[in-house]
């Protein structure tokens, strides 16, 4: 009895590994799309970020200490070099008009006169993108009055792993977080010779010249940036999605399905564009590549159980119920 029922435990378990396996098998049955291989021209990027930044950024700091008289400029308006853009009172001067303002306006109007107050001027065309002073304020010579930039640039963090393949002149797409539906063109023009360990990973700064400085840039602003690296023209193109690994390791895509196993061909490949790549060899234009798309689920009927378990008894509908 024993042995009848050792047998009838390992005919279930088989029989229910067998089952198990059929279903898992036809869940994961394989279909495969198809591609052309078409020309197209196709660029390299180096995907980084940065932010908006003056190319050259002056402080402007008084020649005395003094009181601010009067303010002639707001940050973000445009100066030319030896334009005024404050009068300040020396120290002496701040004496003297607070000891004539006591004598009456008429002495008081005298000592304005007679006794200039200093102008601030700006030392070179630019922007103001600082204003840190209101009038009335006691300022030293240390203290920064104004900043003005003569341009806004970008300034990119570039992984030392992709700054070999960054030159100077390459085209570049900026676009800033605060307009991302307004991208800006421009030029990379520098790259500094320091790098920065940042996380224990070393970047190197990369200077971008706008081609045109749109109005809606501020200092200090976000942005996604695009290094155009490599370009070429007519390129055979596949979808990265076909490119895959064949038995013997070596690059390649599938070309047919036979009997329900792939062909391989094997490729070379160049560029690489994200979503496209290029074939450098191994395959021509108008050729037709395979690869596996996503796997589909056999409908199963609701309720399906294992034949070979047990089913639960049914529960009446009243059990549980207080007999009355």
């Amino acid at each position: 009895m024993k042995k009848i029922l050792i047998s009838i435990v390992i005919l279930a378990l088989t029989g229910g590994g067998c089952y198990f396996y059929k279903k898992k098998t036809a869940q994961a049955e394989v279909r495969y799309a198809s591609a052309e291989v078409i020309s197209k021209d196709i660029s390299e990027f180096v995907d980084t970020t940065g932010e908006v930044v003056p190319l050259n950024r002056v402080e402007i700091q008084p020649s005395a200490s003094g009181r601010i008289e009067q303010i002639l400029v707001e940050e973000g308006d445009k100066v030319k070099m030896g334009q005024v853009m404050a009068f300040m009172s020396s120290v002496d001067r701040v004496a003297i008009l607070d000891a004539a303002r006591a004598m009456g306006d008429e002495q008081y109007k005298y000592w304005q006169e007679a006794y200039k107050p200093i102008k601030v001027m700006s030392p070179l065309d630019g922007t103001i993108i600082l204003k840190n002073i209101v009038e009335g304020q006691t300022v030293g010579q240390s203290a920064v009055l104004f900043a003005i930039s003569d341009k806004l640039i970008l300034s990119a963090n570039v992984d030392e792993s992709d700054v070999g393949k960054v030159k100077e002149g390459q085209a570049v797409s900026i676009v800033l977080d605060a307009y991302p539906d307004t991208p800006v063109r421009g030029k990379v023009f520098q790259i500094l010779d320091e790098g920065k360990n940042q996380s224990n990973v070393i970047t190197y700064t990369v200077k971008i010249r706008p081609d045109t400085v749109p109005s809606f840039f501020r200092s200090q602003m976000t942005a996604n940036i695009k290094i155009e690296v490599a370009k070429k023209r007519s390129a055979l193109l596949i979808p990265t999605v076909a490119v895959t690994i064949d038995p013997a390791g070596k690059t390649a895509v599938i070309t047919e399905v036979t009997d329900k196993k792939p062909v391989y061909k094997k490729i070379e490949t160049g560029l690489d564009e994200g979503d496209m790549v290029e074939v450098t060899r191994g395959l021509e234009e108008g050729d037709t590549v395979m690869f596996q798309s996503k796997g589909y689920r056999v409908q199963q009927a609701s309720g399906g159980t294992n034949p070979l378990m047990p089913s639960r008894p049914k529960v009446p509908r009243n059990a549980g119920r207080a007999l009355h």
